[in-house]
């Protein structure tokens, strides 16, 4: 096809000059690589708030809070793929009349703008300020966090999220006394029901841990935390781990569309409500087709795989969308915990082997198809389980609860 002729093509889009990266986590550093991979030619500027060299943030909550890595930086020659990196520059807003990203060090004209700012931790109302009270999510929470370990302190945990048991592991593995407290009836109350998480709560107490439920602080003293019971918990120290959400406040009055959570709305295409506007990772939310409903995943398989659709949107001709079969890892307590796909109220569940054993499974069924799992020491069922979500497979239920049972030899 001569250019004349493909300039009149319908599809066609001229390729930007200039694309424009906000946020250099997982997400962010993904986006500009993969523009290259797929053969980008123009301007790639990848725009960090952190002074540090971007970084993946999965073990921080473990090899660096105990000292067995310095740092977790995203092996990628930046200056190889002619990426112009700009760290410790926080965006302050967009103009997009003016095609323009506001930043702490002036303003970033832009073609294409891809927002990754990722999430931030949801703070415990009254405890900023306070003495001894930490958040963890950045490279300088864990390492403010390693020498408190170190010293051995009484800590108390709030929240007992995936974080909150990541960072609890963390702490008994230092030899830290640690309590946890969960202002809902158990662990995991806003990921998992109350059947399945009800045995992971046996988990704290067989590391060491002190697991209170029902418990909500009411203030935070000095060596003591104060649950609204008016019982007090000692603490030297204090990580709260009660969520995230997305870090959009600085796009306020840019005209990007958000949702109930603050997050973006993407369309399938990880396109915002804006021109020329992309958002990626743990800050957008996306329609899915496959699960029929608008997901919001903060976890680092959707920052692997969502970058690689904006890039093949902004360079490509033909528009790829976005439905993944949402994954995420977790590391508890001596276990390794993986779930697969998305589940809702109304799915069948089917267990596979005794929750009180060192492995089992969770399946979950929607008109007889496998839409998610969990898995507990089983990485096989997470692998089959994942192809079979991905392939829609009608499953067998009897086969399917069969623990010995290979999960591909359980469809219908």
């Amino acid at each position: 096809m001569s250019d004349q002729t493909q300039a009149q093509s319908p599809s066609y889009r001229p390729l930007p000059d200039r694309v424009v990266v906000v946020g250099a986590g997982m997400a962010g550093v993904q986006t500009a690589v993969a523009l290259r991979e797929q053969g980008f030619p123009g301007t790639v500027v990848l725009i960090g708030a952190e002074p540090h060299q971007p970084y993946d943030r999965p073990p921080l909550s473990k090899a660096v809070l105990l000292g067995k890595a310095e740092g977790s930086a995203f092996d990628v020659d930046f200056e190889a793929l002619d990426i112009d990196l700009r760290l410790g520059s926080e965006a302050l807003g967009v103009r997009p009349g003016d095609h323009e990203l506001d930043t702490a060090a002036g303003p970033v004209p832009y073609d294409v703008l891809v927002v990754a700012t990722g999430a931030e931790p949801i703070r415990l109302p009254g405890a900023e300020g306070v003495p001894g009270v930490h958040l963890l999510r950045t490279l300088d929470d864990a390492e403010r966090l390693r020498p408190v370990l170190a010293r051995q302190h009484d800590i108390v945990v709030v929240g007992a999220g995936w974080i909150g048991a990541e960072f609890a592991t963390a702490a008994r593995e230092a030899g830290c006394a640690v309590t946890v407290v969960e202002a809902a009836d158990r662990p995991l109350a806003g990921a998992l029901p109350a059947e399945v998480a009800a045995p992971m709560a046996a988990w704290y107490a067989d590391s060491g841990a002190t697991l209170r439920t029902g418990a909500r602080v009411e203030r935070i003293e000095p060596g003591a935390v104060v649950l609204d019971d008016g019982s007090r918990v000692p603490a030297d120290a204090v990580v709260v781990g009660i969520g995230a959400r997305p870090a959009t406040a600085w796009i306020a009055g840019s005209g990007i569309e958000l949702g109930a959570h603050r997050e973006i709305l993407a369309d399938d295409h990880l396109r915002t409500s804006l021109p020329d506007v992309y958002a990626v990772g743990d800050c957008a939310s996306f329609p899915s087709g496959r699960y029929e409903e608008r997901l919001l995943v903060h976890h680092w398989d959707n920052a692997l795989q969502g970058p690689r659709t904006v890039a093949l949107n902004i360079v490509g001709q033909t528009p790829a969308a976005y439905d993944p079969v949402p994954y995420f890892w977790s590391e508890q307590f001596g276990r390794f915990v993986q779930y697969v796909g998305h589940h809702a109220p109304g799915d069948t569940l089917l267990w596979r082997g005794d929750p009180a054993g060192a492995s089992w499974s969770v399946c979950w069924l929607r008109e007889g198809r496998l839409v998610a799992l969990l898995a507990v020491g089983r990485p096989r069922d997470l692998a089959q389980g994942r192809r079979l979500i991905e392939a829609g497979a009608a499953m067998d239920p009897e086969l399917l609860a069969d623990p010995s049972r290979p999960l591909k030899g359980a469809t219908a």
